[in-house]
This record gives structure tokens, C-alpha cells and sequence, in this order.
């Protein structure tokens, strides 16, 4: 069977198959079948059960003539047999006979030439209403084709015994069928990084389009920047830029000609949300808004963002448009600055700097933040976290294919910006310094984007190699090269040394498809000797 057989085989079997349903009959759904309550702004309320975030080890490929020689397996993606394949997805067809399903058209892709429409069935119509704020919304009564179907049935469980899964919960990818299948889990995160991985597969190798885990806006003068950055360095509050367009917070494309945006919502951390530290995510909870996982204050409707006793991962999804200041569509120019944030806990990096094509291709590999204390359990002191392509769970791809992408983009067009930049901590590492400032960040960013630091000198880091500006508007001219504001310059020194050994540890798993240039562009740990 075709997708468009199999679509109709399901609308054909259900009790009810309710197709392409309004916010309001979604959230009217969700509230007659008890998937959820109202939040005292208006928001759809609704807990996603068992799991409340993504199982990357239960996440599978289907491995067959397609994509045996060009996925990447290994601690990413994991092989799952055709045949298993088949016989779970007839289970989950069979589960969906007489139960009422929501049924979606939806695209991926704001650029036409990359369009990628796609058909979602879930049981539930907190599920639907997700997708409706997170893919891009197809105009009314238009018709499209099955191309891609995802099947969620989160009530679905797998044996594994027998169905060929890790436990009871899946989300499988077959790029031969174009089917996404998930069970077992109502988390609807899952929903959305299945086509995100699906882009990262098909964009780069059949249209030499860069897929991009990050956020993107506009400036006045019509200059487009990415944010790359892992949780938790900044990339959605400084791509929150009041004097610039918003092209999209989370999943991007690169072509020839533009950037532009995957979705048609974004999908944000709710936990500690203030309207003061976050406006735009504060003001888009409201009705049409789905927030998950939440709790509230005694006796009331009132979310209390800092209850985590279901999740730390607290969310909301809403549609783009919920934000006011937008780019319409969801596309902009080729890149002109591109930022790679970073929490670098050990206080080294330094709080902007300039990189090379080779370095930004090794960074880019590398991924590079830090978690700190408090951020997860059992975390007592900083760590090191690299994360290829700052989204290596969903690459199905070897990641240099993406980093050769980028280098030939830089090489391509001479006057693209890379900078790293560090909103972690200055003056020493977690427990010694302290956090740089947002407002000296966005001074930094400021500078970078209207051209200000093209301007000033820059002096090379010794052991990183990229190049620290020695002044910066609005920006104190100490703390610009990391090692003035450590008191102890011996100690800086063995932390700079430290940090190059983790970054050189991590790539090694990336060498056999890397050249020289990018080997050569990786720190030199031992550059400097550690004395005063």
C-alpha cells in the first residue's frame, strides 16, 4: 500500500477521523475527552503521560537498500529491520480500528522549492492541535498529497520481544516508505523532531541544502543571522531581538539563495518562565497555545513555571504568528553573521571571537557548551558537552557531511561572519566567576551585526586560535580576552590547556571523515605552559 491507501484505510476504519479541525474544535476536543484543562489565559493545559520528553534510545532507522550506506549508525541512529517494520506498523493500523483519530494536513519547508507536505493521525486532540502550531498550516480546503505520514498512537504498546523494539515506546523512521511511526509515548516533541530528522537526511544530499539546528532573524537593512547553541547558551532569548525580525527560533534551512524556516511554530522551555526574562514566550501563552507538563497554584488555573515535580521540561507550542515581530514569510537572505553560542562553564572561552572557515566547520562539528551544578541530577561541578552540529540526535547523516556543507557555503561567499560566542563565565570558571552579562552579550552581538567590529583589532587566542577583538562598543575592553580577567593566570592557562584536551578528545570519533584543514584548525592544547 501507498500512503494515500494507507490514510484512507485508517479514515475509512475509525470511528471517527475528524480532518483538519480549528483550534477551537481541537481544544473543545481535548476538553470533552479530559486530554486537558484551560490555564487562567487561555492556553490548552494537557500532560503527555509517561514520557515527557524525547527517548533517544528508542528512536529507530530503518535500515534497507536506501539507507544501509548513508545512515549514520551507530549511538544515534540504531538499525531496525524492514520486515519488523511492517508487521508494528499493521499492529499500530489495527490498534486505530474504531477508536475517534485527529487527522492533519501540514507542511514542513516556508521556501516552495522545498516543500515538504505531510499527513499526521494522532488518537489525541492535544497531539493535533501540536501539530497545527508547529508545521506550517497548508491554506484552506487545499489539497495535499500523502507524501510523508507520521502515525502517533501513544496508547499503542510494543512487545519487544517480539516487535523488535528496545521496550514498549518507539519512534521509527522509514526513508523508503516515508512513514514515521510512533507509539507507546504522547510526548509530542517526538512528532516534530521526526520530520526535522527526515529534512536532515533528504535537504543535504538531494538538494545541497544545509538543514540547521538553530534560530534565525532579520535586520532592518535585510541581513539574516543564525544562532546556533545548545539549551541553556542564550539562542532563543538573543534571537529575540526587538530591532530584528524573527525567521524562525529552532529549525532552519540553507540554500543557494536564502534561509528559511522549517516550521510554522515554536516549540519553548517553560521552566522559570518570568515575563520579564522571557516576553514573547510570556505573551504567546494563550488560547491556541498548548502547554504541557505544567502544574498550578493551589485551587486555581494559574501555571506555576517553576513547579518541575512532573518535568523539568516544561513546554509550550504555539504557532509563529503569536509573535509580533516576525518575518512573513518565514524566509530571509543568505546568512551574513552567523553565531555559535556556547556556555563555556570553565571561564576560557573568550565572550566574542572571529573564526576561520576551517575553525567554524571544526566548531561546528564539535558543538560544543558546558552543564553546570543544579542543571541535572548528579552534576556537582561543570562538564563538557559536545553535541555535533549542535544537534546530534537528529543528524541521520555522518556529521562532516554537514560541516563540508557549510564550509563550501563560507568559501562560497567570502564575506559571511562566524563568531563564537561565549555566555557562560569570565574572571575564572563555575563557583570562581562569574556569568558574563546579557546586556555586554547583546552589545557584542550589537557590534558583530552592524559591522562595528570590522572596525577594530583582534589578537589570537594561543591555544584556540581565534581572534579576540581588543575593543568592543558598550563592552568593558577586560573582559574581551578571557585570560585578563582571571586573577590566577597560571590557573587560566591549565583550564585553556584542559578545555583543548576535551575538544581534541571528542573529535577524534570524527577524524576519518574530516580533512587536514579541519584537523589543523583544532585547538592546540599545550600551546602555553601554565606559570605566572
Amino acid at each position: 500500500m501507498n500512503n494515500q491507501e494507507i490514510l484512507s484505510g485508517v479514515i475509512e476504519n475509525a470511528a471517527n477521523a475528524f480532518l483538519n479541525l480549528s483550534t477551537d474544535e481541537l481544544v473543545q476536543k481535548a476538553i470533552e475527552r479530559n486530554e486537558g484543562v484551560i490555564t487562567d489565559n487561555g492556553a490548552l493545559a494537557a500532560d503527555t503521560g509517561e514520557f515527557t520528553g524525547r527517548s533517544p534510545k528508542d528512536k529507530f532507522t530503518v535500515c534497507d537498500e536506501k539507507t544501509e550506506n548513508t545512515v549514520w549508525w551507530g549511538d544515534v541512529n540504531f538499525k531496525f529491520e524492514p520486515s519488523k517494520f511492517d508487521a508494528l506498523l499493521a499492529k499500530v493500523l489495527n490498534h486505530y480500528k474504531g477508536k475517534e483519530l485527529f487527522v492533519r494536513d501540514a507542511y514542513a519547508c516556508a521556501d516552495p522549492a522545498h516543500r515538504l507536505n505531510i499527513k499526521v493521525v494522532t488518537e489525541t486532540a492535544y497531539q493535533n492541535l501540536f501539530a497545527k502550531n508547529l508545521f506550517l498550516r497548508p491554506e484552506a480546503n487545499e489539497q495535499t498529497p500523502a507524501e510523508w505520514l507520521i502515525l502517533a498512537a501513544p496508547s499503542f504498546k510494543a512487545v519487544a520481544a517480539e516487535d523488535g523494539t528496545r521496550q514498549h515506546n518507539f519512534s521509527i523512521i522509514n526513508f523508503t516508505k516515508k512513514i514515521i511511526l510512533i507509539g507507546g509515548s504522547g510526548y509530542t516533541g517526538e512528532i516534530k523532531k521526526g520530520i526535522f530528522t527526515v529534512l536532515n537526511y533528504i535537504l543535504p544530499q538531494e538538494k545541497q541544502v544545509l538543514s540547521m539546528h538553530c534560530s534565525a532573524n532579520i535586520g532592518e537593512q535585510g541581513d539574516t543571522a543564525i544562532f546556533f547553541g545548545l539549551s541553556g547558551t542564550g539562542k532563543t532569548t538573543l534571537s529575540a531581538d526587538p530591532n530584528r525580525k524573527l525567521i524562525g527560533d529552532d529549525e532552519h534551512g540553507w540554500s543557494d539563495t536564502n534561509v528559511f524556516n522549517f516550521e510554522g511554530g515554536c516549540y519553548a522551555k517553560c521552566i522559570d518562565l518570568t515575563e520579564e526574562k522571557e516576553p514573547q514566550i510570556w505573551n504567546a501563552i494563550k488560547h491556541g497555545a498548548l502547554v504541557e507538563n505544567v502544574r498550578f497554584y493551589p485551587n486555581s488555573t494559574k501555571v506555576n513555571y517553576e513547579d518541575v515535580s512532573v518535568t523539568e521540561n516544561t513546554r509550550v507550542a504555539y504557532p509563529i504568528e503569536f509573535i509580533d515581530n516576525i518575518a512573513v514569510p518565514s524566509v530571509g537572505k543568505a546568512p551574513k553573521n552567523i553565531f555559535f553560542l556556547t556556555c563555556d562553564a570553565f571561564g576560557v572561552l573568550p565572550p566574542i571571537s572571529k573564526l576561520t572557515v576551517e575553525q567554524a566547520m571544526y566548531h561546528f562539528i564539535s558543538g560544543y557548551t558546558s552543564k553546570v551544578a543544579g542543571t541535572e541530577a548528579g552534576i556537582t561541578e561543570p562538564q563538557s558537552t559536545f553535541s555535533a552540529c549542535f544537534g546530534q540526535a537528529f543528524l541521520p547523516l555522518h556529521p562532516t557531511k554537514y560541516a563540508k556543507l557549510l564550509g563550501e557555503k563560507l568559501k562560497a561567499n567570502k564575506d559571511i561572519n562566524v563568531w563564537l560566542v561565549n555566555t557562560g563565565w569570565s574572571g575564572g570558571g563555575y563557583g570562581v566567576g562569574s556569568r558574563m552579562k546579557l546586556s555586554y552579550t547583546r552589545a557584542m552581538l550589537t557590534a558583530a551585526l552592524n559591522g562595528e567590529l570590522a572596525q577594530v583589532e583582534f589578537t589570537q587566542h594561543p591555544v584556540f586560535g581565534m581572534l579576540m577583538p581588543n575593543t568592543c562598543p558598550n563592552v568593558p575592553t577586560e573582559i574581551l580576552h578571557p585570560k585578563n580577567t582571571w586573577s590566577d593566570k597560571a590557573a587560566y592557562d591549565a583550564q585553556a590547556n584542559d578545555l583543548a584536551l576535551r575538544f581534541n578528545k571528542n573529535f577524534v570519533k570524527f577524524e576519518d571523515g574530516a580533512d587536514d584543514d579541519i584537523k589543523n584548525a583544532a585547538p592546540k592544547a599545550g600551546a602555553v605552559e601554565s606559570h605566572n
